[in-house]
């Protein structure tokens, strides 16, 4: 489903409000974790599981690590 947002500004942060039939149709209360990840087409929110913020997190610091290993098998 396709829906545009109005971002606000929220202190020093920038928020997007999620319409109320969108956030009950994805089981979203006030309160609960997401996460966001940054793709090439934009900006994709899951649901937070532990586990994959983990993985995510150990995949972050190896792309680093290994930064220039992975240019070289990239070409």
């Amino acid at each position: 489903m396709l829906r545009e947002l109005t971002l606000r500004k929220a202190g020093g942060s920038i928020s997007a409000t999620l319409p109320k039939d969108m956030a009950d149709r994805l089981h979203l209360r006030a309160g609960d974790r997401v996460l966001a990840v940054e793709t090439d087409r934009g900006i994709l929110l899951s649901p937070y599981d532990p586990e994959v913020g983990e993985g995510l997190s150990h995949a972050t610091r190896a792309a680093r690590e290994y930064r220039d290993a992975l240019r070289a098998l990239a070409r």
